[in-house]
């Protein structure tokens, strides 16, 4: 395959490609935002939970 034709096909699927709007895009971020400070809390409260058990256990 030829570089010329390569980006000929490339051109022509690009213009099948249905970008999300601006809307989805905000909203999906939003809840990707979201659920990674709810991961991040769970995670450190069972770290912090997990870590001062360990200290009562080894003291």
């Amino acid at each position: 395959m030829s570089i010329k034709s390569y980006l000929k096909e490339t051109r022509e699927e690009l213009k099948e490609v249905k970008f999300p709007t601006t809307t989805q895009t905000i909203t999906f971020t939003t809840l990707v935002v979201v659920v990674s400070i709810i991961v991040a809390v769970v995670l450190g409260g069972a770290d912090f939970g997990l870590k001062s058990l360990l200290a009562k256990i080894l003291a």
